[in-house]
Order: C-alpha cells, then structure tokens, then sequence
C-alpha cells in the first residue's frame, strides 16, 4: 500500500465549490490530492467520457470561470493553461476510483466521500437548526406582539392628563 499523506478534511472540505448549484470539486484540486498532473487526470477522464455524464462532471463556462477567479477559488485564468477546468459532483469523483486505479487514487477517493458526506450532515443539521429558530421566532414574535400592544396602550393612556392629585389651597 503506498503511503498517503495525511489528508486533512479541511483541506478537502476548502477545494469544495459551490457551482451550478451542486458541490463540486475542481480537476486541478482533484489532481494535487491524488499527486497526478491535472493533465493526465483529465486525459483519463477522456478516455473514459462515458462514464461521466454531466451530472457527475462538467466543464466549466468563462462566466463560471471568472466567478471563480472573482472570489478568489483560483488564482487566475493563466493557472489554467489555457484549458477549461472539469467540475466533478460528488458522484463523479466516485466515478474517478474506477479509471484511477492507484492506491493512493482510491485512499483519496475513501477521504473525499467522507468529507462529502460530514459536509452534508452539516449542512442537514443547520438546516434542522434554521426551522427550529424560525419556530421559535414566530412563538416569540406572537408574544412580543402582545407585549408591544400592552406598551403602545399604556403610553397612551400616560399621554392623557390625569387629575391632580394633593391638598387643594382655599382659592383654588
């Protein structure tokens, strides 16, 4: 078995991309963790095309391109040589353990799917969190919309002039 280097989760949590609204990560990424040039990464996906529709991989536009250089993902145009990246879904890079037969290739694999799949129960607990809270407000936005009511009433009832209150001087 070849030895791997230790592959931090965050680090291959930071090479996960948000694109086209799928998570995706990028051949360049893919091709440094599985210590292969990106070139051979993706000769090996073109030789294999079948085995990779568009909804485990695809390549992307200018547009998605310059989002990604926007936002700093990639540092410029020029680190792409000219070539358009390959974004591979989560099932693509599953895909990837069958043309890439290494065992360093398929100990990357085993890490990157486990990082997709703590990525996306911590996505699922937020999203429980997100509905617990707007639970929570609406019960608590009820209940302060009580207490506002009771408040703007009182305010108005302190605006009225009440009686005086005291001893009255003969005369007055």
């Amino acid at each position: 078995m070849s030895k791997l280097p230790a592959i931090m989760e965050e680090t291959i949590a930071s090479f996960i991309y948000f694109v086209r609204g799928e998570k995706v990560m990028l051949d360049a990424d893919l091709a440094k963790l599985y210590m292969v040039e990106t070139r051979v990464l993706k000769q090996a996906v073109r030789r294999n095309i079948r085995r990779f529709p568009v909804d485990f991989m695809f390549e992307l536009t200018d547009q998605e391109i310059d989002t990604l250089v926007s936002q700093n993902v990639i540092p410029s145009k020029k680190v792409l040589g000219g070539s358009k990246p390959f974004a591979f879904t989560e099932q693509g890079i599953a895909m990837l353990s069958s043309i890439l037969n290494s065992n360093t290739a398929v100990q990357v694999n085993i890490a990157i799917l486990r990082t997709f799949v703590k990525l996306r129960k911590l996505l699922e607990v937020h999203k429980d969190l997100a509905i617990k809270i707007g639970k929570l407000e609406q019960k608590y936005d009820e209940q302060f919309r009580i207490v506002f009511t009771a408040l703007q009433q009182m305010i108005r009832e302190n605006n009225e002039p009440r009686p005086k209150i005291g001893f009255k001087q003969s005369g007055e």
